[in-house]
């Protein structure tokens, strides 16, 4: 597939807080900053979503604050703790690894992620305290979960069960080895007529620019963790989908134009 030479390909900016529940958070991540950097002592932050780690890597880059690094527990997790650790200072560390174990009776349905989550969340813990939920693939009746180290305790002593399952809880060292390895992700090749959204979209889940379209107007498309609001906004280089239910696509790379004007991109599928 052939690829433009040109090495300014255009990205998508940064975009803004577009929220008063945004400028909260750029502006706590600034206040942090400053704790950190005038006593010299590390600070974190809660689990950040996608879109909240790119306001709290802005705000470090407002505060003038370098030393710092986002942590989920394993190399390719989705929610993440910022960590702001000034050189020479100790460190904490700020997450810890619980193993749930459902156990049914006769023919309950084995608890999923969101039952999972919701059992978590009400024992009157917010989001920001828990991190990814794995399930095992080597045993569906397993799931690991990925919490603040100082709600650990709580957890485990506390959550009973998950749907309509009895759940035990125990504390791990780690996760499992499997989770620790980073999976290669195989680049796929496509053209597309335009770079619209509707058309990408299309390309990468390998749909029709009608069904992509109805999607978008669903509401049920985001790129970059914000809801995409039209099927005629442009796409740039490195931009994320997530298609709820569906899965999540990332353009990796936008190239030249085939003898019929169709332009060449390159996507991960997650």
């Amino acid at each position: 597939m052939a690829y433009s030479s040109d090495t300014t390909t255009p990205v998508r900016g940064f975009i803004p807080p577009q929220n008063d529940e945004e400028r909260r958070l750029m502006r706590r991540v600034e206040e942090l900053c400053h704790v950190a950097e005038q006593r010299g002592i590390p600070r974190y932050t809660g689990f950040l979503s996608d879109r909240e780690q790119v306001l709290a890597q802005a705000a470090c880059h407002k505060a003038g604050f370098a030393s710092m690094r986002f942590w989920g527990g394993y190399e390719q997790a989705e929610r993440k703790v910022l960590c702001l650790e000034p050189e020479d200072a100790w460190q904490e560390e700020p997450v810890g690894y619980l193993k749930l174990m459902a156990m049914p009776a006769g023919d309950k349905k084995l608890p999923g992620h969101r039952d999972y989550l919701g059992a978590i969340l009400g024992l009157g813990l917010d989001r920001v305290c828990l991190g990814d939920l794995l399930q095992d693939p080597e045993n569906p009746a397993v799931f690991y979960a990925v919490a603040l180290a100082d709600k650990l305790d709580f957890i485990a002593a506390e959550l009973t069960g998950a749907g309509r399952c009895p759940v035990t809880v125990t504390a791990e060292e780690t996760l499992p080895e499997r989770f620790l390895q980073q999976t290669e992700r195989k680049e796929q090749d496509v053209s597309v007529p335009s770079l619209r959204a509707d058309a990408v979209l299309a390309a990468m889940m390998h749909t029709s620019r009608t069904r992509a379209a109805e999607y978008i107007t669903a509401g049920k498309v985001e790129i970059n963790h914000l809801p995409l609001r039209a099927a005629h906004e442009s796409v740039y280089a490195h931009d994320i989908f997530t298609v709820h239910g569906a899965g999540r696509y990332q353009v990796t790379r936008i190239g030249g134009k085939s003898r019929k004007d169709r332009i060449f991109i390159s996507f991960f599928q997650y």
